[in-house]
């Protein structure tokens, strides 16, 4: 069996840089053609893995792909397959320390690997998750029960109009209303504006709220700004409030000198939200949430029922680490295996060459784009991310043209972009974040822009 499936992911590997960046026309017809009753018989595994790459698996964004500048690339490193094969053969129970102490270990090893990188002491911990959103409640829940009473919706988060669509989800799936969430304003770089924060801090106590969170962003998804994170952590420790960063995108630059820089002040956070199937390239679902004190999770997430009496006591060795007490998991599989297993193949330095050439690639994007009077770059690449939209004076013409832009480009199927609308206009993003885009995906992204850009109607005349 393993052997007629390793035979079609080696074909599907092999032929990467072959297949469309994105193809998703006749996905409709496809979903429905899919659709069926529970199976009473079996098939063959060769027919059903036939269905799978010959029909379902083309027809997607080829998020594996090397010219995937789209949304927040990762890429997917096969071997951290091999760890989750390993995991899901095996079976081991990873939830409570003393059911597998040495995978646990692993996992904590992997969790102190990024304490450290944040630059936080010993006594700091975290969770695996299943990606940046559930770290970001699992954050809002732990902050809300160390900062509030019972009785906590007049408590008040603070973001900024750019954070992630998961702080208000979180927000409310912790029991707050969304209103309750007060979006700040952006600088000219599109960074939470410190001033506004701290004004909007005194305006709500004023009128009775309570001001308890602050989630700064460390690389928006928009634009890749991040947020001004000395100044907030400085605003935070004068009023009290918790900080927590959201650098699912950004946080794995912390690994280069330039990241480092770009991050500094995340260090005085109280929880950190990362995602390494982002920024260290592994398979979707590899999220983590990060805590300064890891006894905070503890206390958020312990319950002591009867009904939970056939569970083993908890640990309290400061060694020895139960997730279920320190998440809302009970059940989980061992995550920390698809991190631990390529990091130990490779080493951190093999990870920080390549997050290094992002930033490279980032900013040979920026000059492809800067090489075009008709184009204007919104937003510069403070990391690996950078949004650039066509000159127009006509505000509508602008926008207009700009999506026509991003559908020229896309067209060719080389590389594949994404657009987001900001409040001046409909921008194009690049985002370079996979281990398989190098600089020919960047040349080609330049080739395919050129010509995008001269298939355009001219600008109307004044």
């Amino acid at each position: 069996m393993l052997d007629v499936v390793g035979g079609r992911l080696a074909t599907f590997l092999d032929t990467l840089d072959s297949m469309p960046a994105a193809r998703t026309d006749g996905g409709a017809k496809l979903a429905r053609s899919l659709a069926e009753p529970m199976p009473e018989k079996g098939r063959s595994l060769r027919t059903l893995l036939g269905v799978l790459f010959e029909r379902v698996v083309p027809t997607a964004l080829h998020t594996s792909g090397p010219g995937y500048l789209a949304y927040i690339p990762g890429g997917g490193l096969p071997v951290s397959a091999v760890a989750d094969l390993i995991a899901g053969i095996t079976n081991r129970y990873v939830g409570l320390w003393m059911a597998a102490p040495g995978l646990v270990q692993i996992e904590i090893n992997v969790l102190r690997w990024f304490c450290t990188m944040v630059g936080w002491p010993d006594s700091a911990g975290g969770v695996l998750t299943s990606g940046g959103s559930i770290a970001n409640l699992i954050a809002m829940v732990t902050a809300r029960r160390e900062r509030l009473p019972p009785d906590f919706l007049r408590g008040v988060i603070y973001a900024s109009s750019h954070a992630h669509h998961s702080v208000r989800k979180a927000a409310v799936l912790a029991g707050f209303p969304v209103e309750n969430v007060h979006e700040i304003g952006l600088d000219a770089r599109f960074r939470m504006r410190t001033d506004e924060l701290a004004s909007a801090i005194a305006q709500d106590r004023a009128v009775g709220l309570t001001p308890f969170m602050v989630v700064a962003s460390a690389g928006t998804t928009a634009v890749g700004a991040v947020d001004p994170l000395p100044a907030i952590a400085e605003l935070c420790a004068v009023e009290g409030l918790w900080m927590h960063v959201d650098a699912a995108y950004g946080g794995f630059f912390m690994l280069t000198e330039r990241g480092r820089e770009a991050m500094a002040g995340i260090e005085r956070a109280d929880s950190v939200t990362l995602d390494p199937h982002k920024g260290l390239f592994l398979p979707y679902g590899t999220g983590c949430i990060l805590m300064r004190d890891r006894d905070t999770l503890r206390r958020a997430h312990h319950v002591s029922t009867p009904e939970a009496a056939y569970l083993p006591p908890a640990q309290t060795d400061e060694d020895r680490w139960d997730f279920a007490e320190l998440g809302p998991e009970l059940s989980r599989d061992a995550r920390g295996l698809r991190v631990w297993l390529p990091m130990k193949l490779a080493g951190a330095g093999t990870f920080r060459l390549q997050l290094d050439e992002k930033l490279d690639l980032a900013r040979m994007a920026a000059e492809q784009v800067r090489s075009h009077a008709e184009l204007e770059l919104v937003a510069e690449p403070v990391l690996s991310l950078l949004a650039f939209r066509v000159r127009d004076p006509d505000p509508s013409a602008r926008g207009t043209r700009t999506r026509k832009l991003l559908a020229g480009i896309n067209q060719r199927q080389r590389v594949v972009l994404t657009g987001v609308p900001l409040p001046g206009g409909f921008v194009i993003r690049v985002c370079v974040l996979s281990f398989r885009t190098h600089e020919k995906q960047i040349l080609q992204f330049g080739e395919d822009l050129a010509a995008a850009l001269a298939a355009l109607d001219p600008p109307a005349g004044p």
